[in-house]
């Protein structure tokens, strides 16, 4: 999976940016393009942020350099690839569609050694889209989260060397989910206690269709740390905290796929063997109709759920090897093994889990700023990092993996005011190869979420 991002900034008094990215699937569920400046450094800034206010989230104690600034943009990413099952060799390509993610950053001078700052962004979501008849589409065809930061910040200067900065973060959070519900599996209405399997229904065969919308909000922290030890070298750390997001107010639409298919023997009545309870070769569908009606299993209901964002730690150091010449090196810890698990819960049906077994990743980021002129600078730079979900445990859902990219750049001053960055990202992501089935067995009720 080889994709481009490409991505440009005014920067200023008053500031815009629009990206057009195409890009695969992020690590866990992350975005880290929260600026065409940092996005040609291939994200290396902790030690040293871009003067575009973009500091609020790469390092809030950054903000000390870069008063007075507001921008506004976003990135558009445009998701592509396959997945393939590891078991059948079947693969999906996922939907052709693009994906705003924005960023808006303001800052003020308060005091001499104090500068407050607000910030919106998307430090996670995801959207991966999938055809009604994919493979995967009983753990879903269309999986979407949606988390929207807002982070009010402050930075003082503590010494002309040191400055310290910290943030507020409350989390604007949608999430939606589609799927197909397999047939085979289920109980037959009457049937004490056979499965339409054994009827010899084949397993993959549709019969109903959930979409599952809810929204909810978190509230965690941010707090960065900048030293410059010498006039040449900087270390910066920032810690973005960990959220968890209760979802009770969600919504499950759930509709009946018609099937086309009839009973193939007369069935008796559980309770009296000599009554025939369905005779042979009446309508499925029309056996299952009763189930989707008010008050069934398979009628709309209420669902609740959780959802946990993983914390960030990032640590970096910024050289200026010479008067024109700065090179950035970013180590980022991401703690998706928070993320192992996503429950369900539905009024009617009960729980359903979908297992992630993620765990923690790496990333490494180089970058490097030249500046050809006082007033323009090229940038490059390179990051890799590992996957958050092993193979055993990689879904169509998440179809995430290890990943390459390069980047490059380029900023000009227009104006006093006015600040120009383009940036190009190229990605290396293999497609991933999983599963399409669930891991393991639903956990009983009343079990703990938190």
């Amino acid at each position: 999976m080889r994709l481009h991002l490409y991505q440009f900034a005014i920067v200023g008094a008053l500031a815009a940016s629009v990206g057009n990215a195409r890009e695969a699937l992020a690590q866990g569920y992350g975005v880290y393009e929260q600026g065409s400046c940092t996005m040609a450094r291939a994200g290396a800034a902790v030690a040293s942020p871009c003067n575009d206010g973009s500091a609020i989230f790469f390092n809030p104690a950054a903000l000390v350099n870069a008063p007075n600034r507001v921008s506004i943009g976003g990135t558009l990413i445009a998701p592509s690839g396959g997945f393939t099952n590891s078991l059948t060799g079947h693969r999906d390509d996922l939907a052709n569609k693009v994906y705003p993610v924005p960023h808006a950053f303001v800052t003020a001078q308060l005091r001499p050694r104090l500068v407050g700052g607000i910030g919106l962004f998307a430090p996670y979501g995801l959207t991966s889209d999938w055809s009604p008849d994919a493979e995967g589409r009983f753990l879903g065809h269309h999986s979407r989260i949606e988390g929207l930061y807002l982070q009010p910040t402050l930075a003082y200067q503590l010494t002309p060397r040191v400055s310290v900065g910290a943030g507020f973060d409350l989390s604007l959070v949608s999430v939606g989910l589609k799927r197909r519900v397999d047939l085979a599996g289920q109980l037959v209405p009457g049937g004490g206690g056979l499965t339409f399997a054994n009827l010899g229904i084949a397993s993959g065969t549709d019969f109903a269709d959930v979409n599952l919308t809810g929204n909810g909000t978190g509230v965690g922290y941010h707090i960065g740390v900048l030293v410059r030890a010498t006039d040449r070298l900087s270390f910066g750390a920032r810690y973005l905290s960990r959220q968890l997001v209760k979802i009770s107010d969600g919504k499950a639409e759930i509709s009946q796929v018609n099937t086309g298919l009839v009973v193939p023997a007369d069935l008796p009545s559980p309770t009296n063997p000599g009554v025939v309870a369905i005779p042979r070769g009446t309508p499925i569908d029309i056996v299952l109709a009763p189930e989707f009606a008010n008050g069934g299993p398979l009628a709309d209901q209420s669902a609740a759920t959780y959802l946990r964002f993983p914390d960030q730690l990032v640590l970096g150091l910024a050289y200026q090897v010479t008067p024109r010449a700065k090179l950035l090196f970013d180590y980022q810890y991401t703690n998706w093994h928070v993320f192992d698990q996503l429950e369900i819960d539905l009024a009617n049906l009960g729980p359903v889990v979908y297992y992630q077994n993620n765990h923690e990743t790496h990333d490494f980021r180089l970058g490097g700023e030249y500046a050809l002129s006082e007033s323009t600078e090229l940038r490059l730079g390179a990051y890799t990092h590992n996957a958050a979900a092993p193979s055993s445990a990689v879904i169509p859902n998440l179809p995430e993996g290890p990943r390459t990219s390069f980047t490059a750049g380029l900023g000009t001053r227009l104006t006093n005011s006015l600040h120009l960055d383009l940036a190009y990202q190229y990605i290396d992501q293999a497609d991933r190869r999983g599963r399409t089935v669930d891991l393991g067995p639903v956990r009983p009720r009343g079990t703990d979420n938190n």
